[in-house]
């Protein structure tokens, strides 16, 4: 039985914000599922070992792996591409093979027993394409989205689903709509015809909510009221307005009115009442991020708001086209958001969420998800501060 790494790239720049230094980009959600969760997959099930890289250490996050330095892997071991999130192996992987390629570019090394794989610049050996998608950089999570939302939905099909309760209203086919354990008021709206609609365990759906496929709800989350369209939300998320084309890493709340679209949001982001997102240029032309000063081109011409890992914004918030919102930022001062937010920011005027507060905060939110502060996680964000703060 082979064991499975997932490779971090090297150094995280800013294309990678605003998780470099603060989540893993295996950690990240690509489609349905985490990029880790993709390998782990197609791998036949194998569990991730674990995280190889350096910008995000001592990272701790219910059902991660332990995050550690890069070091020579001894076979038979699998060291996989965190920055491609694979959709399915070829089906006749020869014996022989020792590289995973998309478009020429190496993806993942298998490692036979008895040989050692010292680094991702081994080019050597058979190599077969993977089919996938290529991350280069957060904004990337939305063109996985759309290339990989349909799908990954219509898999859910093979499950067994719950009865639709009396009172729903479908649109589409009804075989399209996986109830998981999910509890549904009377009222809600199900429209299917652009792909399946997938609820799991323990969801809620209100009274006043409309839900568009291709769409996929975690456990645990409460949907209360809106049009949700064409999104992927991770777990124990509150939900609520207009959202399209978004990625939910878990553990969000946007429990309030407003437009949230082709956004990102990291764990325990919290939106402000009426916080709108703008995710279209009035020019219509391809969007740039900003980032400390350096300029991304994406090529996107819809791009809302990547917001970091405990982010917040204030009631009242427009964020504008292509804005990033760093990880612990706390957003007010003013109704109009600039186009990037460092870190730990508080409001605009220059002041910093200092660690303690940080920590405090944080301690205060995670319980009512159900979540312990445990000392691991207390460390893992005392880490993220003191590199990002």
């Amino acid at each position: 039985m082979s064991t499975l790494y997932l490779l971090e790239p090297a150094s995280p720049g800013p294309e990678w914000a605003p998780f470099a230094g603060c989540r893993p980009v295996a950690e990240l959600r690509a489609g349905v599922w985490l990029v880790r969760e993709r390998w782990e997959g197609i791998l036949g099930g194998l569990e991730t070992a674990a995280i190889l890289g350096t910008h995000c250490l001592d990272f701790a996050d219910t059902g991660s792996p332990q995050v550690a330095p890069p070091f020579p892997v001894e076979g038979p071991a699998i060291v996989a591409a965190a920055w491609f999130a694979p959709s399915e192996l070829p089906t006749d992987l020869a014996p022989d093979t020792r590289r995973l390629t998309h478009e020429d570019h190496t993806v993942a090394w298998i490692i036979p027993a008895g040989e050692q794989w010292m680094g991702a610049e081994d080019s050597s050996g058979r190599a077969q394409p993977v089919d996938g998608f290529p991350l280069r950089g957060s904004h990337d999570l939305l063109a996985a989205l759309e290339h990989l939302l349909v799908p990954d939905c219509a898999d859910f099909l093979a499950e067994t689903g719950d009865p639709i309760p009396d009172g729903s209203v479908v649109i589409g086919d009804p075989s399209d709509l996986v109830l998981l354990g999910a509890m549904i008021d009377p009222g809600v709206v199900f429209d299917t015809r652009g792909g399946v609609i997938v609820l799991e365990e323990g969801v809620e759906v209100r009274s006043g909510t409309r839900l568009q496929g291709p769409l996929f709800v975690a456990a645990g989350t409460v949907l209360a009221g809106g049009a949700i369209r064409h999104s992927a939300i991770g777990p124990q998320c509150r939900v609520h307005g207009e959202v399209s084309a978004s990625v939910f890493l878990g553990f969000a709340n946007k429990s309030h009115d407003g437009f949230l679209g082709h956004s990102v949001l990291g764990h325990w982001v919290n939106l402000g009442a009426g916080t709108i997102t703008s995710n279209l240029k009035n020019t219509y032309g391809a969007i740039r991020l900003e980032v400390a000063g350096a300029r991304l081109e994406t090529g996107r011409t819809n791009l809302g708001t990547l917001f970091g890992d405990h982010a917040k914004t204030a009631i009242g918030t427009l964020l504008p086209t292509g804005c990033i919102v760093g990880a612990g930022a706390n957003l007010f001062g003013s109704p109009s958001a600039p186009k990037y937010l460092a870190p730990f920011a508080w409001g605009l005027d220059g002041d910093r969420v200092d660690e303690e507060r940080f920590v405090t905060l944080a301690g205060r939110v995670m319980p009512r998800r159900g979540i312990e502060m445990t000392p691991e996680r207390e460390a893992s964000l005392r880490s993220i501060h003191r590199r990002l703060g």
